[in-house]
């Protein structure tokens, strides 16, 4: 079978929905064969055309709070340790109580999550 890969700059809608069409129809490709290149660099198109142009914004902070809290298995006294006050934990993650630059350092510390997601406004 003759193969013929055909890549281009995936530009508009219409160029992103083949790219789609297309990547569906190789998705098994082999690596190392023409159809497994095709995927690869197909993907590389999609993943840049859909980050230009359905950029995925940052989580909600409290959100972001609460599933990194799931995560590792915290509760609020737990997120109490870390920002003082038992109360204190009980009014961030119920949205009345503002966060400090301060709490932002230790939340961040703690929980690892980034500063650019915890200083966002809620």
């Amino acid at each position: 079978m003759k193969f013929n890969m055909e890549i281009k700059p995936i530009k508009t809608e219409r160029d992103y929905n083949q790219a789609i069409e297309r990547l569906e129809v190789i998705f098994n490709a082999k690596s190392g064969s023409p159809e497994g290149d095709e995927l690869e660099v197909l993907g590389i198109l999609i993943n840049q055309y859909e980050n230009e142009n359905f950029p995925i914004g940052l989580p909600d902070p409290i959100e972001a709070i609460k599933f990194r809290m799931e995560q590792m298995g915290y509760n609020q006294s737990d997120l109490a340790n870390i920002v003082g006050l038992k109360s204190r934990a009980s009014e961030i993650l119920n949205r009345k109580r503002k966060l400090t630059l301060e709490m932002i350092r230790q939340i961040h510390e703690a929980l690892h999550i980034p500063t650019d997601v915890l200083i966002q406004t809620y």
